[in-house]
């Protein structure tokens, strides 16, 4: 038998929990954004420390972790996040920006299964783009228009909202003009506009690998590795980044950057883009998330339209139908 020196010892608390005793995703909190502090366990609670003290957050009760800057995690933490269901994002302050994650929140491959589905069927990939242009056109039938009708259409609609900008906020507008390899080659506004997409998009890529999904598999982008991502941020756009960027280019275009992330941190948080992109993923797709994502069991999928039980042997049956 081993030295009993070198067993591990058990952990102290209550024992794991199983995936039928962890609470419903719709019970529990949504996300919770911490920075700068250590991320301990102490029984079944994540515990948050810095010098102010120590906050617990019960984990059954924890959809997703975002880790921001100054963040240390020990690996009981960890460990418990991951006994819990309880998906961890690292992201930059005020989550807007993405960096990584581990285990997503989702326990069942359904959502991440409809996604590809949309994806590739022509005919409910278009019912799809049709509803998210339908979003951003509030009271307008677009259930007959085609892509090209939809671009343009959208296409206006953004042209409208930088001249509606332009003329609030007092700064010249011509065009977009961006080139990812430079950015301080662009006027104030526009690098203003790139800062606070990029800022967006932070938050929108946190969200949808902590469902479980592809980032890569859009629904109007293709073809890159943040096509979803865009999709999804497209939505908000013209109320968080757009007006962001103007007001950013008028008070301080000396210092466009830092200032354009700030006042997106603040203003993702007010208009509760987070929650939203979750309710808007769920009516893009058309599957409850709080039940794609709850714990679910392997099946074998079968070429005749229906999935069988795992954990059979189906060696003599299959004999038996060949002979």
């Amino acid at each position: 038998s081993a030295d009993p020196r070198t067993r591990m010892r058990p952990l102290p608390g209550a024992p794991k929990p199983t995936p039928q005793q962890l609470l419903r995703v719709r019970e529990r909190l949504s996300f919770v954004y911490v920075e700068r502090c250590i991320v301990h366990r102490s029984s079944n609670a994540i515990t948050v420390s810095n010098a102010e003290g120590v906050v617990h957050l019960p984990s059954a009760t924890l959809s997703v972790l975002l880790l921001g800057p100054g963040c240390r995690v020990t690996h009981h933490a960890m460990m418990l996040l991951g006994e819990s269901g309880t998906s961890a994002v690292w992201v930059g302050e005020g989550a807007v920006r993405y960096y990584a994650h581990g285990s997503s929140l989702a326990r069942s491959t359904s959502l991440l299964i409809r996604q590809a589905e949309v994806v590739s069927n022509r005919r409910q990939r278009l019912a799809a783009a049709r509803h998210m242009y339908s979003m951003r056109f509030p009271g307008e039938d677009v259930s007959t228009l085609t892509m090209q009708q939809l671009r343009g259409r959208e296409g206006a609609r953004v042209r409208r909202a930088y001249r509606a900008e332009s003329q609030r906020s007092g700064v010249p507008w011509d065009r977009r003009e961006y080139d990812p390899a430079n950015f301080s080659g662009g006027d104030p506004v526009n690098q203003a506009l790139s800062a606070a997409n990029f800022a967006l998009y932070g938050v929108v890529h946190a969200v949808v690998v902590s469902l479980g999904l592809a980032p890569g598999l859009g629904v109007v982008h293709t073809g890159q590795h943040r096509s979803f991502i865009y999709d999804i941020a497209d939505l908000y756009k013209a109320e968080t980044s757009i007006p962001v960027a103007f007001d950013v280019a008028r008070d301080t275009p000396e210092d466009v950057g830092p200032e354009t992330r700030r006042a997106m941190r603040a203003l993702l948080h007010e208009r509760r883009i987070i929650e939203r992109a979750v309710d808007d993923i769920q009516a893009i797709l058309g599957v409850p998330i709080d039940e794609a994502l709850e714990a679910s069991y392997v099946e074998i999928w079968d070429s005749e339209g229906f999935n069988l039980a795992s954990g059979m042997n189906y060696a003599e049956a299959e004999w038996s139908s060949s002979s």
